[in-house]
């Protein structure tokens, strides 16, 4: 039988059992700058399953988390427009881990270190289980993404530019 990697802790894990969230470990080897083409592969899973968390800003350096699908980008266009806002681009890496309290390529939009509004496009809440970080780099957990949305209370907005 093969032996389970264990996973420690993360405050991602620690607000998902808090909330009695029902995911599932999914630890693999992380690829620096290999974003969830490579979570993806290692883990056999299709990339659009695969949801990534980006920490953004508005006009104001109002922080807020955007959750996309991991072969899409954010049109930061339509996302501004969404949210009533005249401008949104990401954050610097050093902003965003000191608003998120992860590391950049760990970020979970679960247990963050301040409260940040979520957006989600809309499309992930058709999928049956999405793979999300899990609070560091190298893990992500599989979940319902209707209960991450819930948990985080994102507001589904479409906002990915089409291909």
């Amino acid at each position: 039988m093969a032996k389970k990697e264990h996973v420690s802790e993360t405050p991602a894990t620690q607000f998902l059992r808090k909330h009695q969230a029902v995911f599932a470990d999914h630890p693999y080897s992380y690829e620096e700058k290999g974003g969830t083409s490579a979570s993806a592969r290692a883990l056999g899973v299709d990339e659009h399953i695969v949801i990534k968390t980006l920490v953004m800003q508005d006009e104001a350096a109002r922080p807020l988390i955007v959750l996309m699908h991991g072969d899409r980008k954010v049109s930061t266009k339509n996302l501004a427009r969404a949210i009533g806002c005249k401008s949104v681009e990401p954050c610097k890496p050093e902003v965003a881990q000191r608003h998120s309290g992860y590391q950049v390529g760990g970020t979970s939009p679960f247990g963050t270190r301040k409260a940040l509004p979520v957006y989600i496009e809309a499309s992930i809440l058709e999928l049956e289980t999405i793979y999300i970080n899990g609070g560091r780099r190298g893990y992500l957990v599989a979940l319902d993404p209707r209960v991450a949305a819930g948990l985080v209370q994102a507001k589904p907005v479409q906002c990915a530019l089409e291909d």
